[in-house]
């Protein structure tokens, strides 16, 4: 698994048009249900080439140019299987940052894998969009874990390679990654 930074979200309860009773909230890399850092203010901040920061301390920099309280936000770090299933291919190939943005990821001390999310990135990007579980509700057809998450990597690998590999299936069209979701205690 490689690195791809740090994010903080407002994480939200599941919704009521998710009919998976097992999900309690979203801990989903999209923007979709619970809302990035981002979000919270109109300015620039400074990302790295995967669309995250590379440290807590850039966010928390951010934050206070712009007088964002970080109070009912949760840290997240991300890192990411090295290759993405490219569905025009019908393989997996390896993908990297964005190489006009600095990414140098300080991983973090304490971390807590909450479990892994697989994410689309269809726009010639290397930043993660939708995340097919919570978006598009595979949740409700797909054993997820309190937070909408998959249990294991083997659980994503299984997802990924057991499906007809198009927007068809998760309702977005890919490539798809795998990442696994910590949580950080950032006190």
């Amino acid at each position: 698994m490689r690195p791809l930074g740090y994010l903080y979200k407002r994480v939200a309860k599941r919704p009521g048009w998710l009919k998976a009773e097992a999900v309690e909230d979203i801990y989903s890399l999209s923007n979709c249900i619970s809302k990035n850092f981002w979000e919270e203010f109109d300015g620039d901040w400074e990302y790295n080439g995967f669309g995250l920061a590379n440290s807590s301390e850039v966010m928390k920099a951010s934050a206070s140019e712009y007088g964002i309280s970080l109070e009912e936000l949760k840290l997240f770090y991300y890192e990411a299987y090295e290759e993405e299933y490219d569905t025009e291919q019908g393989a997996w190939t390896p993908y990297g940052p964005d190489p006009f943005l600095v990414t140098d990821i300080v991983p973090p001390k304490h971390k807590t894998l909450e479990g892994f999310d697989i994410t689309t990135c269809f726009l010639p990007s290397p930043f993660p969009e939708c995340s097919p579980l919570s978006c598009n509700g595979y949740a409700e057809t797909i054993a997820t874990n309190v937070h909408c998450l998959l249990r294991t990597f083997e659980d994503a690998l299984q997802t990924i390679q057991s499906g007809p590999y198009d927007a068809q299936y998760f309702g977005e069209p890919g490539p798809y990654r795998i990442l696994a979701v910590y949580s950080v205690d950032d006190a």
